[in-house]
């Protein structure tokens, strides 16, 4: 039933299936980058001599996991309007 009504919303299974993949994708990539943050927090806890390194590891992966992110929204726009 929900499968019908959200087909009849969106007109096509390509649209659904890409928004959903967006989604999917947004809430991977928020849970990485908060898992990613966790660690470095606790990591820095452990060893605070370590602090520069640990922040700027942080932040590549978090924008490694962003950048992947982005790619998976885009595949799914191009999907959907293909």
């Amino acid at each position: 039933m929900l499968f019908s009504l959200l087909l009849e919303a969106t007109g096509s299974v390509a649209i659904m299936g890409a928004a959903i993949g967006a989604g999917l994708a947004a809430i991977g990539a928020g849970l990485g980058i908060g898992k990613i943050g966790g660690s470095a927090m606790e990591g820095i806890a452990r060893q605070p001599e370590a602090a520069g390194r640990i922040q700027t590891a942080m932040l590549i992966i978090a924008a490694l996991i962003e950048a992947v992110a982005l790619f998976a929204a885009v595949i799914c726009l191009l999907v959907a309007t293909a």
